[in-house]
């Protein structure tokens, strides 16, 4: 069915996007103690610039982008770029994930958008990943749709794993010592009517998608290119050296 759907319904790619870039990244120190994880640079270029390439090719219109530890190093570094609308929410306490995108709603429209982690660094295979992502929504089954990957596959991964998901690709998170197949990689279409009853403050989306999946709307789509998950120092030095290698997925999955 889920098949079907993509070959039959009408793509529409949201005209917004979120980019959470307001982290200490931690795991990275002493690097991000005086440049921000999304200004690091993997083959030349910040991560935050790979994103917004990404989703400028796709047609977003408007990329609302959050910001608190070393925030005006962003601002500065992304007032250079024309090709996309660039709207900062600056927070004056570190708010998480879903907190950030809370605050930012009034900003983002009362359409699905695009939320994707500042640090996300991905290869597209023979379509871009957020097209398909945007092929795969559908909002009268789902709340969130979260870019799923096997976690097999993910250089370096030291996890083990997120979500189980369904031949109609609702997700389920991995039961305590148990292992899931696929990690999420930080990049998702959610929808305004999620955050409706959210707490005050900081929080993490993970609440959300808890209340998503209770509902039976959180879905995933399972990407067909490579992913490098930049956790730790090491992470990063093995995302720098495949990326500027070119690798290409081996085994395409649809």
């Amino acid at each position: 069915m889920l098949l079907t759907r993509l070959k039959t319904k009408k793509v529409t790619i949201p005209e917004t996007a979120m980019i959470l870039a307001a982290g200490k990244g931690t795991r990275l120190a002493p690097l991000t103690d005086k440049t921000p994880k999304p200004l690091i640079e993997v083959d030349g270029k910040a991560l935050i610039d790979h994103i917004l390439d990404r989703v400028a090719a796709v047609g977003v219109k408007k990329v609302v982008v959050n910001t608190f530890h070393l925030g005006e190093q962003i601002e500065k570094h992304l007032g250079s770029r024309g090709d996309v609308e660039i709207v900062f929410s600056r927070e004056e306490e570190l708010l998480e994930t879903g907190g950030g995108v809370a605050k930012a709603l009034p900003l983002l429209g009362d359409k699905p958008f695009f939320v994707i982690n500042g640090d996300s660094l991905w290869v597209d295979a023979m379509k871009p990943t957020l097209a398909r992502l945007a092929e795969a929504w559908d909002g009268k089954a789902m709340d969130a749709l979260l870019l799923m990957h096997p976690f097999s596959r993910v250089p370096g991964w030291h996890g083990y794993g997120d979500f189980t998901m369904d031949p109609e690709g609702r997700l389920t998170r991995r039961e305590e010592r148990r292992v899931a197949p696929y990690a999420y990689m930080g990049a998702s279409i959610l929808h305004p009517h999620l955050f409706e009853g959210a707490p005050e403050g900081a929080f993490s989306l993970n609440l959300l998608y808890d209340k998503a999946q209770e509902a039976g709307r959180l879905y995933g789509a399972l990407h067909d290119g490579l992913w490098y998950h930049i956790s730790t120092n090491e992470d990063l030095e093995t995302a720098r050296h495949l990326y500027a290698q070119g690798h290409v997925p081996d085994v395409p999955f649809f």
